[in-house]
């Protein structure tokens, strides 16, 4: 398992003082990149090679709120792997408590814009044997 770690900016707040629902989505693209460069396959790599991951599908529980100042970890592995898409869990842990939990599905396209393509040989190496964080 791959964690990526950040802190909480201030800007990321709502007026209840949490963490805006919309920045887990920032969250977790850019521990998906980190992910994928922990594993030998930077996103540049991956783009530069005409393929991209559109996310398609994103499902979110959350537990506890994120505050300013926060120092998260976001857990990443990959939950499943298809033909064209692949799925990856997130888990945001706060002094390893779980605030949050998500699946994302991401399908591959073609970095032309000529739509989706097969995983190519190099992604699916990157992500790995599915271990998923829930079950």
């Amino acid at each position: 398992m791959f964690e990526w770690s950040t802190k909480v900016r201030y800007m990321e707040c709502d007026a209840q003082g949490v963490v805006f629902n919309g920045w887990y989505l920032t969250y977790f693209d850019e521990a998906f990149a980190a992910f994928l460069t922990h594993r030998g396959l930077s996103y540049a790599e991956l783009t530069g090679s005409g393929y991209d991951a559109a996310v398609v599908r994103t499902e979110l529980d959350w537990k506890t709120g994120l505050g300013y100042g926060d120092e998260p970890a976001v857990a990443v592995s990959t939950a499943t792997i298809g033909r064209t898409s692949f799925a990856l869990d997130f888990e945001v842990r706060r002094d390893g408590e779980v605030t949050c939990s998500a699946r994302t599905v991401y399908v591959v396209i073609a970095t032309d814009g000529s739509g989706k393509r097969e995983i190519p040989p190099r992604l699916a190496e990157a992500l790995g044997d599915p271990a998923p964080l829930r079950g």
